[in-house]
């Protein structure tokens, strides 16, 4: 037998009913409308529409063996045992036919030879031929092709495949001629110089920002990951959200009234994709310079662009931070010195007017970081320098970061910029970091898990882990200390400290006989004192000279320590952890909060009260001073509260800020008499006051933090806008603790109140929310917004609701489970940056048993969509469709709008 012949001689009409048998049918009613279907989907052998039980399987293989052995001749057959197990090894292959993660499209689009090379791997086929003979291996291949071959002529020989064939390639045509027109819009004609030198900048990029440092992974040194395992995409909240629920009745009519629903929170790199210039606001360590990190190499990465992201075809990243455009307190610079001013070693060598030439092409992405890490005199000449840049230059991409007290709401909106504000992690985000740091630090599972769980069950602990800095300490020393965490935000720090300083150097022996060593409170009041300067100085960056000299100044006090500034300037920066040069001849912090940290200890060290009072009205000291005040004894802890009381007494315009910073400040105050608490308090409370709330701005006080909580007043004698007003400042700030005021307003009456509390879903545990909140709202006249299957469940297990808004590719099916008569009213938002086109498809036949759906508006709609099951509802009358692929089905619902590529009738 020669078994290389096997796949030529084995005939179609041997092979073809076998092959049959592995998948189901296409049933009655099977149209050309399904999306590309899972293969998992189609196999007969799994699932509950399993025709062909795994033995029946073995005796499909059996079979399939058997004949290719007959048609391969008589001569030298495999003798019965080794076709046996030529058999087994091919139905164990078969059997993972339902394990791979392809839909019909993706399989024939492979190619029979790679479909069985798939199959091959997924079901370990270097185990299961392992003892097969030469001959048999080669039946296995043989057959296995062959089966493959039949397979994808089975897919295209079903009802759905050609019409979507036919969109999904003229899908892409579309696509790739878009993303060329593009092209040759942005990149005009280059010289080879130019080009040369873009490759060069692009490389360099991704080499350069490509990494990010993990704190605390190692106790030797900080650890570094790829960004493209590290980064976590974080959601953002536009600062001017308008939310569909609060349009008035006259409203409904419209039957595009969808256009004004948004979803409560996006990724901000999609939000960059539909507005041109964005100011990002974000707390300490929410992400924002990973974000800019990501977006530079992302945009370098010209080939791996796609969906969403193809407004970065053709661009040109210029990082622009701008604590190092300012470091020598010069003019900001013009495109031709970005690269030189941003530390750029590739500067030299730019082609003369490059940069120019880019920014004229609207190829640029401008991400300008770190707004408050300038001086606060000196923001007015970056808002001018940004306004000329953008009225000179304005067809380029814009992202600009901050803290959000560095600058006031609509800083940058006369200038056409829009605003949003960094969200704090939800659950899943924080559970989906610690995974990764864990994989990334090789730590044990038990840890991961164990951390997990503290994070459900201790509440102090889940309202620190808001950030990816604060999860990268907690996780830090959730490992180094086996399980045993800080609950305070100070002492988080303080412990994160003591292990980078203390115990790394000791437990690692990394000491040499000889060389300067210094113990941990040393350490802690020399950077203490580089911290405190830069503060004082409005800095996060200094001059090494400066670092040296204020060294030398604190060393004359400190004369155990035998060495010169130079050698302890080089400890601290190699030793410490906690230092790092940006570009040589200057020294900053690893991250801002470790400088507040430090400078807010030095400070009170200091007796420096006034001073902290004096700067109260800064953002820059805004977190120091409620460090300072974690670090006081009680006396001075009262001292700063009074001077805080009293400037907001004596200040009219900084009033609202005194006082909620001495709030803010009680969260820190371990120890203050009753007395000083209550004034405080009451000063606060009159912030909160049903007249301050309906002139007073709801963004100052969710910013304030959850110390806030404690002094919004309940419903009670509030009228429905003050009440609407207390809901907004509860929702916006977030935490579980937002939740016990919100129930407080879960059955109030009012249309606004309610609007606003149901479309604050996204932002808390959606189960948890669920429960407390939506379960009790009356559901009369406010559309529900869900924007995650976790959501959508919950729905589901409340029995629904009437109007109800899907956000992103969640699982319509789930709502099968709903009663018949419930929804009446049902819009449709699918994303248009999946990767997959399946998974922007609709599938509505789970909306068949609604028997009172009124309304369906789908969004837009980039996949396919089948409109058939639709005509069996007898009491929908309109149905809105844009922005879709492929409609099929129409022709039964004269009344549907369709928006459509492409729309076939039946």
């Amino acid at each position: 037998m020669d078994p290389t012949q096997i796949g030529i001689r084995l005939a179609s009409s041997a092979i073809a009913p076998l092959v049959r048998k592995l998948f189901i049918s296409d049933g009655t009613g099977a149209g050309m409308v399904d999306k590309p279907v899972r293969l998992s989907s189609l196999v007969s052998f799994r699932g509950e529409k399993r025709t062909l039980s795994e033995a029946d399987l073995r005796k499909v293989a059996t079979e399939l063996v058997k004949r290719a052995v007959r048609a391969a001749g008589p001569h030298d057959p495999l003798l019965e045992d080794e076709q046996e197990a030529v058999a087994e090894a091919l139905t164990l292959t078969l059997h993972s036919l339902g394990d791979l993660d392809l839909d019909d499209l993706q399989a024939v689009q492979l190619g029979h030879q790679q479909l069985a090379h798939a199959l091959y791997a997924q079901a370990r086929g270097p185990e299961l031929i392992r003892l097969l003979s030469t001959d048999a291996v080669h039946v296995y291949s043989n057959v296995l092709q062959a089966a493959c071959l039949h397979i994808l002529n089975f897919f295209t020989q079903r009802s759905t495949f050609i019409p979507r064939t036919l969109v999904a390639q003229s899908r892409q045509l579309s696509e790739l001629v878009e993303a060329v027109d593009l092209l040759v819009e942005r990149v005009p004609a280059q010289s080879a110089e130019d080009t040369e030198f873009e490759e060069r900048y692009r490389a360099y990029v991704c080499k350069k920002h490509g990494r990010l440092t993990i704190y605390g992974v190692d106790l030797n040194e900080t650890a570094e990951w790829q960004l493209d395992s590290a980064y976590l995409s974080l959601g953002a909240i536009a600062s001017e959200h308008r939310h569909a629920a609060e349009n008035t009745d006259e409203d409904r009519s419209d039957a595009l009234r969808v256009e004004t629903w948004r979803p409560v929170r996006q990724a901000v790199e999609h939000a960059l994709a539909n507005h041109q210039s964005i100011l990002l606001r974000g707390a300490a360590g929410s992400g924002k310079t990973t974000l800019v990190q990501w977006l530079a190499v992302t945009t370098a990465r010209q080939s791996e662009l796609h969906g969403q992201l193809a407004y970065l075809l053709g661009r040109i990243p210029f990082v622009l931070p701008l604590r190092t455009l300012t470091r020598e307190a010069t003019r900001l610079p013009a495109p031709e010195h970005f690269l030189e001013a941003s530390g750029c070693p590739l500067a030299g060598s730019a082609p003369n007017g490059w940069a120019h030439r880019v920014l004229s092409a609207g190829r640029g992405l401008l991400l300008v970081d770190g707004v408050d890490e300038i001086p606060a005199q000196e923001r007015e000449q970056v808002r001018r320098w940004l306004r000329d840049l953008y009225e000179a230059f304005p067809d380029n991409r814009w992202l600009v970061t901050s803290r959000p007290s560095a600058v006031r709401q609509h800083w940058l909106a006369n200038d056409g910029f829009f605003e949003y504000d960094l969200a704090a992690m939800t659950r899943g985000e924080v559970e989906s970091f610690v995974v990764r740091w864990h994989d990334a630090a090789a730590a044990d599972a038990f840890l991961s898990a164990a951390l997990l769980q503290a994070l459900r069950t201790k509440k102090d602990l889940g309202r620190l882990a808001v950030n990816p800095l604060m999860c990268g300490l907690i996780c830090a020393l959730h490992r180094e200390r086996r399980g045993f965490l800080p609950l305070s935000r100070k002492d988080l720090y303080e412990a994160a400290l003591s292990m980078l300083l203390e115990r790394r150097d000791r437990e690692r022996a990394m000491h040499r006989p000889g060389a300067l060593l210094l113990p941990k409170e040393p350490q802690i009041q020399l950077l203490q004192k580089l911290a405190y300067w830069m503060i004082r100085n409005g800095r996060s960056e200094m001059r090494r000279s400066d670092a040296l000299a204020v060294l030398a100044d604190a060393l004359v006090a400190m004369p155990y320590i035998q060495a010169p500034a130079e050698e302890v300037y080089q400890y601290l920066l190699l030793r410490s952890g906690l230092l790092r040069e940006p570009v040589i001849g200057a020294l900053d912090f690893v991250h801002r909060t470790f400088q507040d940290y430090l400078g807010a200890k030095a400070a009170i060290e200091s007796r420096d009260i006034p001073l902290l009072v004096a700067h109260a009205n800064q953002d820059q000291w805004e977190d120091v001073i409620r460090l300072a005040v974690a670090h006081a004894r009680m006396d001075e802890r009262a001292e700063i509260l009074d001077g805080l009381l009293a400037r907001g007494e004596q200040e009219t315009d900084h009033r609202t800020r005194m006082y909620l910073l001495a709030a803010a400040c009680l969260e820190h105050s371990t120890e203050l008499h009753p007395n000083k608490r209550r004034k405080v308090e009451d000063h606060a409370q009159d912030l909160v006051s049903p007249e301050a709330l309906s002139k007073g701005s709801h963004y100052d006080l969710a910013q304030a933090g959850p110390v806030v909580l404690e002094f919004l007043p309940g419903p009670d004698q509030l009228d429905d806008a003050t009440a609407a007003q207390v809901v907004t400042v509860a929702a916006a700030i977030g935490t579980d603790a937002a939740i016990g005021v919100l129930t407080l307003f879960r059955h109030h009456p009012d249309h606004a109140v309610r609007s606003v509390l149901a479309g604050a879903w996204s932002r808390f545990d959606p189960e948890e929310y669920a429960s407390e909140i939506i379960g009790h709202l009356n559901p009369e006249g406010i559309a529900f917004p869900v924007h995650s299957n976790a959501a959508l469940e919950a729905l589901v297990a409340l029995g629904g609701r009437s109007r109800v808004v899907i956000h992103g590719n969640l699982n319509l099916n789930l709502l099968s489970a709903v009663p018949d008569d419930v929804v009446t009213e049902l819009t449709i938002r699918r994303d248009t940056d999946s990767d997959t086109g399946d998974q922007a498809d609709i599938d509505l036949h789970g909306l068949e048993h609604f028997r009172r759906l009124e309304r369906l508006i789908i969004a837009p709609c980039p996949g396919f969509v089948d409109l058939s099951p639709l005509a069996r509802i007898p009491t929908l009358r309109e149905v809105v469709i844009r922005e879709a692929a492929l409609v099929t089905g129409a022709s039964k619902l004269p009344y549907a709008e369709i928006d459509s590529e492409v729309a076939w009738g039946d």
